[in-house]
């Protein structure tokens, strides 16, 4: 949901609403990951096996946007505002189980995925 807010508030030149310093961390996966996990699960998993499906790798939310930014070739228009009670600081997804269990591997990265959702946006 974050990059497509971002992607697209960049694009349009809509302010970004930052809550914290940007120092947060997020760990993003690609729907084609996700997707990919999902059919391994179904032919090779278990039934009743939970896995958590995670890009398992993080990015603060500033170099999100810096990353945006550069494959937009458009800078992002900030709001700074305080934290938001509740949030989490660091995600990181441990997709240890799905590694071991259904032999997947996240293939797509950050910079990728922003890459081809820019163009799928860009298509639209």
């Amino acid at each position: 949901m974050a990059i497509n807010k971002f992607v697209t508030a960049i694009l349009n030149g809509n302010p970004i609403t930052l809550y914290g310093d940007g120092t947060q961390t997020r760990d993003f996966t690609f729907v084609s990951d996700i997707v990919d996990a999902n059919l391994k699960a179904a032919v090779s998993g278990t039934p009743g096996s939970v896995f958590n499906i995670g890009g398992g790798s993080r990015i603060t939310v500033n170099d999100l946007i810096r990353e945006m930014e550069q494959q937009c070739q458009k800078d992002a228009k900030i709001v700074l505002e305080s934290e938001q009670k509740g949030d989490t600081r660091d995600t990181l997804a441990d997709n240890r189980k799905a590694r071991e269990s259904l032999g997947w591997t996240p293939k797509i990265t950050v910079h990728e995925g922003i890459k081809q959702y820019l163009r799928w946006v860009r298509k639209g």
